[in-house]
């Protein structure tokens, strides 16, 4: 102890009488002052609740010595917050986790950013889309639903979701062509939002994420009819009804041959140093041990995939090209890209 407060002393001395402290390089980076974690959509979302729960086992189990602040920025779809991380650069006070706005927003609003601009941390997980409907409403299958699309006036069916030219309007004009239907799309600010428009029968069906409508299918208010994946949820747990996440079957099952996984990851500024990067995937691996996230992982029905450093990397610039494809095909980009 005596070293230690020998060595500290050395360095602050050595700080004071030269520009440039020559110390000891044994201390890990860690945060000095409190950290905002930035959510580039609106809250009670998918992305919202993940920050929030992360949040919250930060502080529960004591991870981090200073605050971890949730600070929603969603204003042009999410680009106001990548714009705010991507000005602060060698800032490793600021953190933001992405959806897959990361890739649709630009190319959507040609904002002046990519991902390339950010430095990526860690992807935590994969999620899902489902298709719902009210409870109310007499569909029991995929089929049930598009039957009723095809029998209705055309654009009369109304497809609630989070956003213009986002993930849930992807997946909608996906689902038009796959099925020949023309559904009229209403955009909301967050899942949240959307999950309630449709308990109130404002729209007709949503694609959210299981975590955004996962309360009003255990209150008896919401019904999934398939979900976007190549393969059914893992989890078996029932949920409703005595149905678990497991026996919602795929749409492609169905006939719609459709299939997108977003993406929950975390990304820090420009110019992060890589002691940084590790402070937080370090902090990010001990969270995915707590039971509190392995609930949440089940209560969402989250596909677990945990990457980082050049795989990560790999990963998110074959999205970009994808998501290149996928928004041309839905004629969303802007002009110039």
């Amino acid at each position: 102890m005596a070293r230690g407060v020998a060595r500290l002393a050395f360095c602050v001395a050595a700080a004071i009488s030269s520009a440039v402290a020559v110390c000891p390089a044994n201390a890990a980076w860690e945060p000095t002052r409190p950290v905002e974690f930035i959510v580039p959509a609106g809250t009670g979302g998918g992305a919202d609740q993940m920050a929030r729960t992360l949040q919250g086992i930060v502080t529960k189990y004591n991870l981090m010595k200073q605050p971890l602040v949730v600070v929603n920025k969603s204003g042009g779809a999410g680009g106001e917050g990548f714009l705010d991380v991507k000005m602060a650069a060698n800032n490793p006070h600021k953190i933001i986790i992405t959806l897959s706005n990361l890739f649709t927003t630009p190319l959507a609003t040609g904002i002046p950013f990519n991902w390339k601009d950010l430095t990526p941390v860690a992807m935590l997980a994969l999620d899902e889309f489902v298709l719902w409907v009210n409870a109310e409403k007499p569909y029991k299958t995929a089929k049930d639903y598009l039957d009723a699309v095809k029998a209705a006036p055309s654009g009369s069916i109304k497809m609630g979701g989070t956003g213009s030219k986002q993930e849930d309007q992807i997946i909608t004009v996906a689902l038009e062509k796959a099925a020949g239907v023309k559904l009229t799309y209403i955009p909301y600010k967050g899942g949240g939002e959307v999950a309630v428009q449709l308990v109130g029968n404002h729209v007709d069906s949503t694609v959210n994420n299981p975590i955004e409508a996962v309360a009003q299918w255990r209150g008896g208010k919401l019904r999934p009819l398939c979900v976007f994946d190549a393969k059914p949820m893992d989890y078996a747990d029932p949920v409703a009804d005595g149905k678990a996440w497991k026996d919602i079957p795929t749409c492609k099952s169905q006939g719609l041959d459709i299939e997108y996984l977003m993406l929950r990851g975390v990304f820090m500024g420009p110019k992060a140093k890589p002691d940084q990067v590790a402070y937080y995937v370090d902090l990010f691996n001990k969270v995915r041990e707590t039971p509190d996230w392995k609930e949440f992982m089940k209560s969402g029905s989250f596909n677990t995939t945990f990457m980082t450093g050049d795989d990560f990397a790999k990963w998110l610039a074959t999205e970009e090209k994808r998501h290149e494809t996928l928004m041309k095909d839905a004629g969303f980009l802007a002009p110039g890209n």
